[in-house]
């Protein structure tokens, strides 16, 4: 075989493949057109090298495609002419060569297969989310139980800060939101409600809502978007900076270090915002109440004592502690969740919110069912 050209392959009838001119970077072309048509690998016994001019690794490369990789790194040891910086180069570059897999033929999907598969997967993550959540609040509780005993080892300082942060920054807006939302159910309820000759129902509207759910749902939902997304930014800070990794290398438990400290603080808080959120609301549907039907606040609050029992006001408190140590496990495991990137954290800081606010209202809507059931 040969070429016009300088750059060629000549094969004797020995079998030896004299390999001829300069395999370099500006004779790509001429090189590429000895590549694109491979020699038969039966027709070669050896390699002649003694007439090869310049030699990179664009020549290597293309040379080690005309031959095929394995073929040309059992032939160089052989090769005749060959110095060995250029044998280590072809060589070299013939493993590599040889390691470049295939690009992989992309096949176009039949979405109607593909919707069910996507599906699947989606309830598998989930599954695989909801056990490593549960997992995780067993090593919590664990934990607890293990530093209930150690008064040493309770981080007071951490709680009282985690305290401020959880319970007094988040108040003004959890009390400015429940008093808007109780005075826009007074309005609606005293303007539907009117049309009944109803309106003075609207107190027993204010006072179930928030008494039941209002209160700890919407104070919940607010610290699931703050506090949950707060922690996770946290904890995922310190995971991505090798932080938590350097604490367990000086004997330090993180969970007790980071996720306790949160937990206890996020079970005193909500109750306390929970609170904050049911007086606010029924003061704003005792307003609105006031400026649309003229109901006083005296008799607001003489009707409240009449039909509202207090089983109302135990049952939304009740929610608020088993609200607040799932929302401040699942912030805190989100955050060690984090594999090590401002993406991650990112990624990880949604995720809590998200997966937070699902399972407050999800709790609160079987609790709902399950109480009006059992009639309380």
């Amino acid at each position: 075989m040969s070429l016009s050209s300088s750059q060629r392959l000549d094969i004797s009838i020995t079998g030896v493949l004299a390999i001829v001119g300069n395999w370099t970077l500006p004779h790509y072309d001429t090189l590429h057109a000895l590549s694109v048509h491979p020699v038969a690998p039966g027709a070669i016994s050896s390699l002649d090298f003694s007439r090869l001019g310049g030699l990179d690794t664009a020549g290597a490369a293309l040379l080690a495609q005309a031959l095929g990789p394995e073929r040309l790194r059992s032939l160089l040891h052989d090769a005749a002419g060959l110095d060995r910086d250029r044998l280590a180069l072809l060589d070299a570059v013939a493993l590599a060569v040889g390691k470049v897999p295939d690009q992989p033929i992309v096949q176009r999907r039949n979405g109607v297969i593909e919707l069910p598969e996507r599906i699947g997967a989606a309830v598998l993550r989930l599954a695989e989310r909801i056990l490593t959540l549960v997992g995780f609040i067993g090593l919590v509780l664990e934990s607890l139980v293990r530093a209930a005993w150690r008064p040493k080892r309770w981080r007071i300082t951490s709680v009282v800060a985690q305290l401020e942060q959880t319970a007094l920054d988040p108040l003004p807006i959890v009390a400015l939101l429940t008093f808007m939302v109780g005075a826009v159910i007074a309005f609606l309820g005293v303007t539907m409600l009117g049309d009944f000759g109803a309106s003075i129902y609207t107190i027993d509207l204010v006072g179930f809502s928030f008494l039941r759910e209002f209160g700890i749902l919407l104070a919940s939902i607010l610290l699931a978007g703050r506090t949950a997304s707060a922690f996770t930014a946290q904890i995922g800070s310190m995971k991505a900076n090798e932080e938590i990794d350097a604490m367990r290398a000086l004997g330090l438990n993180p969970i007790e270090l980071l996720v306790l400290p949160r937990v206890f603080a996020m079970v005193v808080a909500l109750p306390i915002l929970t609170f904050v959120a049911m007086m606010s609301g029924m003061f704003g549907g005792a307003l609105g109440c006031m400026l649309r039907f003229g109901i006083s606040p005296t008799m607001f609050v003489s009707r409240l004592r009449l039909d509202i029992l207090v089983q109302h006001f135990f049952i939304g408190m009740g929610k608020a502690p088993v609200f607040a140590f799932l929302i401040a496990c699942i912030g805190c495991l989100e955050g060690l969740r984090v594999e090590g990137s401002a993406q991650s954290v990112g990624e990880h800081t949604t995720s809590s919110v998200v997966q937070s606010i699902f399972v407050v209202i999800l709790l609160d809507a079987i609790a709902a069912l399950f109480f009006m059931e059992m009639g309380w």
